[in-house]
């Protein structure tokens, strides 16, 4: 147990006006806090029905209380929980109360830390708390749901396992040379280390998978002036986010816009215009398109289907940092079919849909989305950055299996078992700790 000396509080509940509003305290001063709050410690685990009394005795609210002695409650220590009336007043002169009876006031996040530091969860599990809470879609709830109970760290504690054992088996041929092992000639060490890189490669697919459900995907819309962007915009979103009309360079400012697309959050830009004008309130929309669309994951160029391929002038396309999806767009003008070509251009009527599903398609197939998200997890960029450390560290570790430097392999071993604990926390810089949980809620 990691034992703390202070006592904290929050309100757990959202601000403003509701019918329920919650204060948790945790800490060794919560039987102190209770007699002065309650005058009376609660039954561990039962709602009593209490009056909230501030330290002259007088009713601030009235309510339920919980109480949940250590080390059976979420943090692992002595948990109050008191549940009264949702008004803003009530609330704040009730944590007052209980501030004054000897608590101080949580940090972010500070719940699920103790709870992590008490070993009750491990850090993907504290993550994925405040991934549930901020879950944009049904997929990423349920994603972030199967990572609270535990999936993803499973997934990475085998592997832990597993590297351990092959670790001790290869420090100890070091150790004990007399032994003379040939790990080259041992195939179980080759075979190990080969099912480890798959098994490592699978879940970095699924965390991959889960990192998009969690962070979405960000989509530049550029072109000419007028082939519509903001037609497709207001297309995609199912409402008129953008201004359309037929006056070039009516978008003048860069437009965002979110939709989800097999529960992955897509996050649209619909930029300005790129071409040579004059206007200056123009050139400042253009310059912060150039600007954004070094930041985006994708880009969809889009050209007029009733002109030629030549709309897309080597100026534009140098302002482009990747390679562009095209997208012809127009056909209801040009009496094109809808469809996708051989070269992989899609022809789409943004204002009447047509070919819109073969475009939502194709975004599938460029952006790796899986319309199939069970047994998914919610994942995050430094598990991503982890998961790819140890997949280095096992494919430089089979180099020297071939090259006979067993110590070298021992330590690329190491790196890898240190990068994957990185993953639950077993091995986490203090400074990382804090980034973590300074975004999670207040009370939580």
């Amino acid at each position: 147990m990691f034992e703390q000396v202070d006592t904290i509080a929050a309100i757990a509940t959202p601000a403003g006006r509701g019918g329920v509003g919650v204060i948790r305290i945790s800490g060794t001063n919560v039987p102190v806090i209770a007699q002065s709050i309650l005058h009376k410690l609660p039954k561990p685990r039962y709602a009593a029905y209490s009056q909230f009394l501030n330290a002259q005795g007088e009713l601030i609210d009235q309510g339920i209380a919980l109480y949940f002695p250590a080390p059976h409650s979420f943090t692992g220590e002595a948990v109050l929980e008191l549940q009264g009336h949702g008004g803003a007043v009530v609330m704040d002169q009730l944590l007052a109360a209980v501030l004054n009876a000897g608590a101080r006031l949580a940090q972010p996040g500070e719940f699920s830390e103790r709870a992590f530091l008490n070993g009750k969860i491990d850090l993907t599990q504290a993550e994925a708390i405040a991934d549930l809470i901020d879950s944009a879609s049904v997929q990423a709830m349920r994603s972030a749901l199967r990572s609270l109970q535990g999936d993803f760290s499973r997934k990475i504690n085998k592997l832990l396992e597993q590297l351990i054992l092959l670790r001790t088996y290869i420090e100890a041929g070091i150790d004990f040379v007399d032994e003379e092992i040939d790990l080259l000639a041992d195939g179980q060490v080759l075979r190990q280390l080969t099912e480890l890189q798959h098994t490592v490669k699978a879940i970095f697919n699924q965390a991959q998978q889960g990192f998009l459900l969690k962070e979405g995907v960000h989509i530049a819309l550029v072109g000419e002036p007028n082939v519509g962007k903001s037609s497709l915009l207001n297309c995609l979103a199912g409402r008129e986010t953008a201004i359309v009309t037929p006056i070039a360079g009516t978008t003048r400012d860069i437009v965002r816009d979110q939709i989800q697309l097999d529960g992955m959050p897509l996050h649209i830009i619909d930029t300005a215009g790129l071409r040579d004008t004059d206007d200056i309130v123009e050139q400042e929309g253009i310059r912060r398109t150039k600007l954004a669309l070094q930041a985006v994951d994708l880009v969809i160029l889009l050209l007029d289907d009733r002109y030629a391929d030549d709309q897309a002038t080597p100026e534009l396309l140098a302002s482009i940092p990747s390679k562009p999806l095209i997208i012809r767009n127009k056909i209801d003008l040009s009496g094109h079919e809808a469809g996708i070509s051989p070269q992989g251009m899609v022809y789409i009527s943004a204002k009447t849909g047509a070919g819109v599903e073969d475009l939502k398609q194709t975004l599938r197939e460029r952006l790796g989305l899986q319309t199939q998200t069970e047994g998914t997890f919610i994942a995050r960029r430094r598990h991503l950055d982890a998961l790819t450390r140890t997949l280095t560290a096992l494919q430089n570790a089979m180099s020297y299996i071939h090259s006979y430097q067993n110590e070298l392999l021992a330590e690329e071993l190491r790196l890898a078992q240190q990068a994957l604990s990185e993953i639950t926390g077993e091995f986490t810089p203090d400074d990382l700790l804090g980034q973590i949980f300074s975004t999670f809620c207040i009370g939580k």
